[in-house]
């Protein structure tokens, strides 16, 4: 489709533009390896990616990465996913995360490192040096219980001070670091972390969410017994609790050892020196959803995540040393580990465990007042609940030092980006990023020195070589296909676990386009570089034999104020695919024949016929995976009699039984 004449929301000032990182970054590349760097972004990005050897180099120098960086930028493999970034370099994540070696400057050690916010409004608040001390006794503590290097420690955490201490402890000695957040079930939890085999558990006693009062640790018992390799188990919070569990297993030994979190924070403290690692160092395995199956376990090197998201963060985002970095997250997300990575670059990190609801919708807007955040991130739906909420936070607290708002998970409305400009504040840079769990980061995000263009993802990360394919592989412009990356970047996951040949990872990326990534969005490219994303491949629509992205149904449908939400999906009836359309109501509200009218007309009007659903019901929810995002296959397998394959994967698998219902009734209506 043809993409509409682009309208300006925002724009930077002629003052912000040279004082941005971006800009400096630019004249750093110009002046050390690239005189003739030309003067725009897209100058920038072109030499990001013919150049990139240099390129990577000048993001670790420039982002001060205090790690060994050896000669060699890359060392090209048998295909694009087996080359070695930086194969000689060596480096710590944690070391850079700490900034160990600043611990000796009073006014660092005592900048404020994390502000981890409760639900119930307990702040606990940790300096640099506090979380250096920390991260030193528990890695000491791991190294006490037996774990070395690249020996697997479980979280089921919520986001807070303890679980980013234990990530950092993790990859402080070598080992690999993997987390859920407390509202995973018990067999979403072992179908991750059984894959993995870990030694260590973390785990905390209970949390609050919603003012519910959630113990993870009642699970942990069932949970242990399917984790035989796990031998201590780590608590946080809780009193009484000091028993051991049964593994109920005969090949291992019959008891976990367990301990209170205080006793590894006040563990005897061995010298802790910081040995540096290999670039590809496993990190942390993260998970995809696992809705067709079992969840593949993603692994992530530590070299690739540190230079990608110390990359993200001070360019794309314009971070730096003192601001306020805060995103609405679970440790189940890929988005908790990039908030993190915040720490990297000087900033301080906001977590705040709980609902963003608990206390209305200015509960977060709270937060963001009383610790000055200069960045926020939340997910577009929260955002859109806010809009039909009518709430405005600029209007109840004072957002002086916001700079950017973020947006991931899914795709942000343009309805939604004039509701950002008119109800947090017209100066602020709104950054809507896409990437995932694949790749820890983005492929399209943000840019402090161009314009926002309402509903567009403002450019293509630097150093990732983002297309959008047709079905014949060729790139095109204004026109729908798949979002692809033609070239390596470091953090392309080091390989899937228990994957020695590879051939789930290349299956996974690299079968759709040989030698490309193919990441699985159906996106779009406009002539002025922004992008727009449609919703995930596989669930595009095919009606007539014309691809239709879900998103472009949404944007339309969730504008409509009686609607909370939506998820459109095909029926396929005599060889074509007819489209659905289930919305859920807002409380109090129908689903009226006017407002099914209104809808159909709309999408005509704005779309095109094709777009207008065949049937349209409202549903009492709409499926989620256990990182909140909506599942469309989930509601496609029900209507179509199919098994979904893995319903544990989803947070609420008790919804689908209205869409097999609604199915029944179609066709007993037929």
């Amino acid at each position: 489709m043809e993409s509409p004449a682009p309208k300006f929301l925002w724009r930077p000032s002629e003052s912000a533009i040279p004082q941005a990182n971006i800009t400096r970054f630019a004249s750093f590349f110009r002046e050390t390896f690239l005189s003739d760097l030309g003067p725009d972004y897209e100058s920038l990005h072109a030499a990001s990616i013919s150049h990139a050897g240099d390129f990577w180099k000048a993001i670790w120098k420039f982002c001060e990465v205090e790690g060994d960086m050896g000669e060699a930028a890359f060392s090209p493999g048998t295909r694009v996913f087996n080359g070695k970034w930086f194969p000689d370099a060596r480096l710590n994540f944690a070391e850079e995360l700490l900034h160990a070696e600043r611990m000796t400057d009073p006014m660092f050690a005592d900048s404020v490192a994390i502000v981890g916010i409760s639900e119930s409004g307990e702040r606990t608040l940790l300096t640099r040096k506090q979380l250096f001390d920390k991260v030193c006794h528990v890695a000491t503590f791991l190294k006490s219980q037996g774990v070395g290097h690249g020996d697997r420690v479980v979280a089921v955490m919520p986001n807070n001070t303890e679980a980013v201490i234990g990530l950092l402890a993790t990859a402080a000695i070598g080992a690999i670091w993997s987390s859920c957040s407390p509202d995973f079930g018990e067999d979403a939890i072992c179908d991750r972390f059984g894959q993995i085999e870990p030694v260590v558990m973390l785990t905390a006693a209970e949390c609050i969410y919603n003012g519910k009062t959630i113990r993870p640790i009642g699970k942990v018992h069932q949970i242990l017994s399917r984790l035989p390799t796990v031998k201590t188990l780590l608590v946080v919070g809780g009193s009484g609790l000091n028993v051991a569990y049964s593994n109920n297993t005969a090949s291992v030994k019959p008891f976990v050892t367990q301990y209170h979190w205080s006793d590894a924070c006040e563990h005897p403290l061995d010298v802790l020196a910081f040995e540096r690692f290999s670039f590809d160092q496993p990190l942390c395995v993260v998970y995809s959803s696992g809705t067709t199956g079992v969840p593949k376990c993603i692994v992530h090197g530590a070299g690739g995540t540190l230079l990608q998201h110390k990359k993200e963060h001070m360019l794309h985002c314009d971070l730096k040393s003192g601001d306020t970095l805060f995103y609405y997250t679970t440790t189940g997300w890929m988005m908790w580990n990039w908030l993190v990575s915040g720490l990297a670059s000087q900033a301080t990190i906001v977590l705040f465990d709980g609902s963003p609801f608990a206390q209305g919708s200015e509960t977060l807007w709270k937060i963001a007042e009383a610790e000055s955040i200069t960045h926020f991130g939340a997910s577009p739906r929260y955002y859109t609940t806010l809009q039909k909420d009518g709430y405005e936070p600029s209007k109840n607290v004072s957002v002086h030092a916001l700079r950017c708002v973020l947006s991931t998970g899914s795709p942000l409305l343009p309805e939604t980006f004039d509701w950002i400009y008119q109800a947090i504040g017209s100066s602020i840079c709104v950054s809507s990023i896409s990437g995932g769990t694949d790749i820890l980061s983005c492929f399209v995000l943000g840019n402090p020195t161009l314009p926002v263009v309402r509903g567009q993802i403002q450019c293509k990360g630097l150093g990732m070589d983002v297309h959008v394919f047709n079905d014949q592989g060729t790139s095109v412009l204004d026109e729908p296909g798949e979002l692809v990356c033609t070239s390596a970047f470091p953090s392309m996951p080091v390989g899937f676990w228990n994957d020695p040949n590879n051939e789930k990872y290349s299956a996974a990326y690299f079968e759709r386009f040989d030698g490309v990534w193919c990441h699985g969005d159906w996106a779009q490219q406009s002539a002025n570089g922004g992008f727009q994303i449609f919703g995930r491949s596989d669930a595009t629509l095919n009606p007539s034999g014309v691809r239709i992205g879900t998103a472009e149904i949404y944007q339309q449908v969730e504008v409509f104020p009686e609607i909370t939400e939506c998820l459109a999906t095909v029926l396929r009836s005599d060889g074509d695919e007819q489209i659905v359309l289930f919305v859920k109501m807002q409380s109090g509200q129908t689903l009226t024949r006017e407002l099914k009218s209104s809808i159909r007309l709309r999408l005509k009007e704005r779309c095109s016929p094709r777009h207008v659903p065949r049937h349209i019901a409202a549903a009492p929810d709409l499926p989620r995976t256990i990182s909140g995002k909506i599942s469309e296959i989930a509601v496609r397998s029900a209507i179509s009699g199919k098994d979904l394959g893995n319903a544990g994967a989803l947070a609420n698998p008790e919804c689908l039984s209205f869409f097999a219902n609604w199915k029944a009734e179609q066709s007993s209506s037929n």
